[in-house]
């Protein structure tokens, strides 16, 4: 699982790094995808809706096993 979630992050990279930001696969345990929001992305006030609305919504739909995406610190 944890290459397919990587594999995925990677798809939505581009996205984040094009806003000064990027995003790191931390860890991942019974579903729950621990990321690392870096660059812009971990002082940005959106980052909340970024890693819900955004990442943790596309990592669903490309894998039925995330539960859901959590910060790491």
């Amino acid at each position: 699982m944890k290459e397919r979630v990587q594999e995925s992050i990677n798809k939505i990279r581009p996205m984040l790094q094009a806003d000064g930001g990027d995003v790191e696969l931390v860890d991942i345990e019974d579903g729950v995808v621990k990321v690392r929001l870096k660059g812009a992305c971990a002082g940005c006030p959106m980052s909340q809706m970024t890693l819900k609305n955004g990442i943790e919504k596309f990592l669903k739909q490309e894998i039925p096993e995330v539960v859901s995406v959590e910060r790491a610190d």
